[in-house]
């Protein structure tokens, strides 16, 4: 556990510039802005989507599976339950699959249940960054057939997010402002020299949305990275 407890606090109109981040402990109450992603955090992300040498890097775990075996990649629930949303974006977000013609475009699918305000679309875009293989990443990819899902293994409303709301000013978060925290198995699978190849590792990362009353669905806010998810 870090000594520091990190919460996001989402503002009123849904966290306009202004996700915030608690960087002392609840008790100190101190808040800062989270800084944008830089552009070398950007191109690492981008780097780290494709396997750094080859398929050489995929393995084949024991029992691993080598399909998806959830449905991700369908239709993003319309659903004013913050569970079932989190699922389906988590499971849309890490859905894809190179073997098509060309590059699909995962953004504007996730982008279709973005925040109505448009308020948040310029950082939902970065933090897409992190998840989506660059056009680059995706053609070296594609040569050796990979594809990716998610296992979801568990939602949750994390207990960072109700203290930051605790301490939230009144009126300073709308209605229906929530996160929660997926963890998952991501699953890549793919081909080296005419055999399959399939490797896994946990995931966890927390989705911000806003949800019923604010509107009669929930719509993705923002998400964090993989390793600065809320407990």
């Amino acid at each position: 556990m870090r000594n520091t407890l990190k919460t996001w606090i989402l503002t009123h109109r849904v966290l306009s510039v202004l996700i915030v981040v608690l960087t002392l402990a609840l008790v100190a109450g101190g808040l800062r802005l989270l800084a944008p992603r830089t552009t070398n955090d950007e191109h690492a992300a981008a780097s780290s989507a494709a396997p750094s040498a080859a398929p050489d890097k995929i393995e084949t775990p024991a029992g691993t599976a080598t399909n998806p075996t959830t449905n991700g990649g369908g239709p993003i629930a319309q659903t004013t339950a913050p569970d079932a949303f989190a699922r389906s974006v988590a499971e849309a977000l890490f859905a894809w699959d190179t073997t098509g013609s060309n590059l699909p475009d995962l953004t504007e699918q996730l982008l279709t249940v973005a925040d109505p305000t448009g308020e948040q679309t310029p950082g939902l875009l970065v933090d897409l960054r992190t998840y989506l293989p660059s056009p680059k990443a995706w053609t070296h990819l594609a040569q050796y057939q990979t594809r990716q899902w998610l296992e979801v293994t568990d939602v949750v409303e994390p207990a960072e997010w109700r203290a930051a709301l605790a301490q939230a000013p009144d009126g300073a978060v709308a209605d229906g402002t929530t996160a929660r925290t997926v963890t998952g198995v991501r699953h890549r699978a793919g081909t080296w020299d005419g055999a399959p190849v399939a490797a896994s590792s946990q995931v966890q990362f927390t989705i911000f949305m806003v949800c019923g009353p604010a509107y009669e669905q929930c719509h993705l806010l923002r998400l964090s990275t993989s390793d600065a998810a809320l407990h």
